[in-house]
């Protein structure tokens, strides 16, 4: 089995409105290992989230080439793309992106209902992964419930429910203060060890992106920096 589990040879991404045209991304070319911890960074307007919406399979670039566990990813149609990001990606967010009205236990398992996971497998294995992130008696809580650390954890176990092997993170310390972060951070490392899991953390925080083996920086829609990690910074371990 190859080591890459993501390649992009020269993607390009343009988007057209009223003005004068945005190129975002500029020819990028970037391998992503398994197993990986690796931070995206670069200014607001840089291309980052850009980037990370073609990682995830959640748009296309214009041109290029694109292959995600050795599947040429631009020749996926609509449906092949939804079932790729709901078995093999799994998506944190800066502000949770819960369901304010179901329980913690139910936005975790809510990926395992688009799966089509029979119901009598989704409680437990939804119980199993708060479990994992240190949230084992917070099943039947709210969001509102929950502290923002918490609710980012319980995000983090949605992303992981289906079992992915790559895991995007788009400012997923962004909304958080600086204890909880480095909670959140130490969390992501535990996971990233234990679970062999590839990680890609877009954010702004140098102090983020030094727990990844690798940070990569891009400016007006180039990569223009690759930096390997030689000691990544230790987190607070959770759960």
């Amino acid at each position: 089995m190859t080591k890459i589990l993501i390649k992009l040879q020269d993607i390009t991404k343009t988007y057209y409105g009223a003005g004068e045209p945005v190129h975002a991304l500029r020819g990028i070319s970037l391998d992503v290992m398994r197993g990986e911890m690796l931070a995206i960074m670069g200014p607001s307007g840089s291309g980052k989230s850009t980037l990370m919406n073609l990682l995830g399979c959640l748009d296309k670039p214009d041109t290029g080439r694109y292959f995600f566990a050795s599947q040429n990813v631009m020749k996926l149609d609509r449906d092949q793309l939804a079932r790729l990001r709901n078995l093999l990606i799994g998506f944190v967010f800066q502000n949770f992106n819960l369901l304010g009205r179901s329980t913690a236990l139910e936005n975790v398992c809510l990926p395992l209902v688009y799966a089509g996971v029979p119901a009598r497998h989704r409680d437990q294995r939804g119980r199993d992964m708060l479990r994992m992130v240190g949230l084992a008696g917070r099943e039947h809580h709210l969001p509102r419930q929950l502290s923002g650390g918490q609710q980012q954890r319980v995000a983090i176990a949605r992303a992981l429910v289906n079992r992915p092997g790559l895991l995007l993170a788009d400012e997923p310390t962004g909304a958080l203060d600086t204890r909880t972060s480095e909670e959140i951070m130490g969390l992501l490392q535990r996971l990233h060890r234990e679970q062999g899991l590839s990680v890609v953390i877009v954010t702004h925080e140098p102090d983020i992106a030094y727990h990844c083996q690798r940070i990569i920086r891009l400016s007006d829609g180039l990569l223009v920096k690759e930096e390997l990690v030689s000691q990544p910074r230790q987190s607070i371990q959770v759960g």
